[in-house]
């Protein structure tokens, strides 16, 4: 019955070091993926398969199977999720929402057109052109296709959402999910606010059946439907322009009136209303009430305190009326989603110890207008102001010099090629092994051959050294190759540099009379802002802080401030702002306690 969709060519099982380069492979394609749940989607032990296809256009496709279900496929080298790893892990992808009949037509080979995408009141995620999506159904966040965004959000939104949003290349009810068990896509309630305007789009769908004057029969289906990145064929684009026109008619007004928003509140049933409610109340909580200072914060205190007061009027919390029953399958369920952690820290009694507020529920979460609450604005300034600054993300990276060159060149990399530190370790061994430069006797040492020698001793060592350890063959690997880094800054693209990052610089200097004061350098590079670090530097030790060009860094400044204050300056950089200790140069000079002179 796959014949026509795809031929099988090639079954085979994966061994150890397969299995661990491709686990590799996923983590670098989806870094959301925590340690344990790669050991999930590759297991050391299961079964795990590799199966060969060709589709009827020709192009040649490798999926990856675990206990019998495709959980990705690999096209031209790149990886994807297939619905089956979808809702094992929901969150793997930002995912926009359409509504349920759409889901035939992309089963049958059209692409999601930009009016049958749900607009939610918190705005949709922020994705640039070719980024991977998922695409969900009205009311249940478990995804049921994967496409590639043709546009970016920014321009999705300048196109007055017209147009092709998303290429699609595998859907629930195509031949890639027939090759698994079958099963349908679980229940994930939305969470936020978006629950309530998707009820209301939902509803205003309810009794219109979209057109079928094209679409395919059984017979066309099996043609058209296929795992091709490339172009369409005819009937795949009728079908996408087709739903423009269907998807407009079906298509929800955003600016739809209270009432209507209140009669689709209404139709839920009494559990799912409450459902809501908690959902509603645990985020506004979480964004304008709970604040790092607060935890580890008791659960009965959070709820009673925090939830509580943030339950509109008219309305009452009652977690025996909801779908959880307990409060504690509700934070568990929360920390399933990795949005806050609970811990027993005592017999009996649970704690919340620690809260992502970069979750995108979290950050998407939109206050209820009308919400009249003088303390739950006080607490929002106050979270604004802690929540300014996110120190960003910091990865070293290497470039592939002239003289590295002979032993990238096997893997594919030319000179300047950029790899992370993993990437080197795996082509590393990959080369190894593919010259079969294990020593037979101790593997834990590796023959140096011709281009080993060249690339990675020195012209003394070249007659002396015949072997190395694994550890030091790296190491020499990675110190002969051009050191640079990436920055990440929230919301940001990633921008690469060369070098090593330089550290904040914190030094004590002595001036007339004998005074010290504290030099800080290097801020910018981190994003912070160093007038507004002098003020708050100087408003917690009460001492006086200016600012001045640094000597010998241009467009730079350095922050000056009276006595030594680092013991405060690590409180702010360490705890504060959440920066990495390795990244601050100058901490062990702070003045030992009680021993004035």
């Amino acid at each position: 019955m796959f014949a026509r969709a795809f031929r099988v060519r090639a079954n085979t099982n994966i061994k150890g070091s397969d299995r661990r380069k491709l686990r590799s492979e996923v983590a670098a394609a989806f870094p959301a993926l925590s340690t344990e749940q790669l050991a999930e989607l590759v297991p050391n032990k299961e079964e795990l398969n590799v199966i060969k296809i060709h589709s009827h256009k020709g192009e040649a496709i490798t999926v990856y199977m675990n206990h019998r279900n495709p959980i990705l496929f690999e096209v031209e080298k790149v990886l994807y999720p297939t619905v089956y790893t979808l809702w094992v892990y929901p969150d793997l992808l930002p995912a926009f929402t359409t509504w349920p009949p759409v889901l035939q037509k992309l089963a049958g080979g059209a692409d999601l057109m930009l009016p049958g995408v749900v607009v939610p009141p918190s705005g949709l995620p922020q994705v640039q052109r070719g980024t991977l999506c998922a695409v969900t159904l009205l009311g249940n966040r478990a995804p049921v296709a994967v496409g590639v965004a043709t546009m970016s959000t920014e321009e999705m939104l300048a196109a007055g959402m017209k147009g092709k949003g998303f290429a699609v290349l595998h859907t629930h009810l195509d031949h890639l999910w027939e090759y698994g068990d079958k099963s349908s896509p679980p229940t994930l309630a939305p969470l936020g606010t978006d629950s309530a305007a998707e009820e209301s789009a939902g509803d205003e769908l309810q009794g219109k059946e979209p057109g079928s004057s094209c679409s395919p029969e059984p017979q066309q289906h099996v043609d058209i439907r296929d795992l091709s990145l490339k172009d369409r064929d005819t009937c795949a684009e009728l079908l996408g322009k087709e739903e423009l026109h269907e998807n407009r008619a079906a298509e929800p007004a955003e600016d739809a009136s209270t009432e209507h928003q209140h009669e689709a509140e209404d139709s839920r049933t009494p559990q799912e209303q409450m459902d809501a409610l908690f959902n509603q109340c645990f985020f506004h909580a979480l964004k304008c009430k709970v604040k790092k200072s607060d935890l580890p914060l008791l659960t009965s205190t959070f709820l009673g305190s925090h939830m509580v007061s943030c339950c509109p009027a008219g309305k009452q919390l009652d977690i025996k009326k909801s779908s959880y029953k307990k409060f504690s399958k509700f934070l568990q369920c929360m920390q399933q989603h990795r949005i806050l952690q609970v811990k027993e820290l005592s017999k009996g009694v649970e704690s919340i110890v620690d809260v992502d507020w970069k979750h995108p529920d979290i950050k998407a979460f939109v206050v209820p207008e009308g919400f009249s609450s003088a303390s739950a604005a006080q607490d929002s300034k106050s979270e604004d102001r802690e929540q300014v600054y996110h120190a960003p993300e910091i990865i070293p990276l290497y470039g592939v010099s002239t003289k590295m060159m002979p032993l990238f060149q096997e893997s594919g990399h030319r000179k300047g090629s950029v790899l992370s530190s993993s990437e080197v370790r795996n082509i590393i061994i990959n080369y190894v092994k593919s010259n079969e430069l294990v020593d037979e006797t101790n593997k834990n040492f590796v023959k140096v051959n011709a281009i080993l020698c060249d690339c990675l001793l020195d012209k003394s060592e070249q007659d002396e050294i015949s072997h190395l350890k694994w550890d030091e063959l790296l190491s020499r690997c990675l110190d002969r190759l051009q050191p640079l880094h990436q920055v990440t800054f929230p919301g940001q693209e990633p921008v690469v540099r060369k070098g090593n990052i330089e550290p904040i610089d914190i030094s004590i200097a002595q001036r007339s009379s004998n005074k010290k004061v504290t030099i800080i350098k290097n801020l910018e590079l981190y994003g912070l802002d160093p007038q507004c670090v002098a003020n708050t530097l100087q408003q917690k030790v009460q001492a006086s802080a200016t600012i001045s060009p640094a000597p010998g860094a241009k467009d730079r400044v350095q922050v000056q401030i009276q006595g030594n204050q680092i013991h405060h300056l690590a409180k702010m950089l360490l705890d504060e702002y959440q920066l990495p200790r390795k990244y601050i140069q100058g901490l062990e000079k702070a003045p030992k306690l009680g021993h004035k002179k």
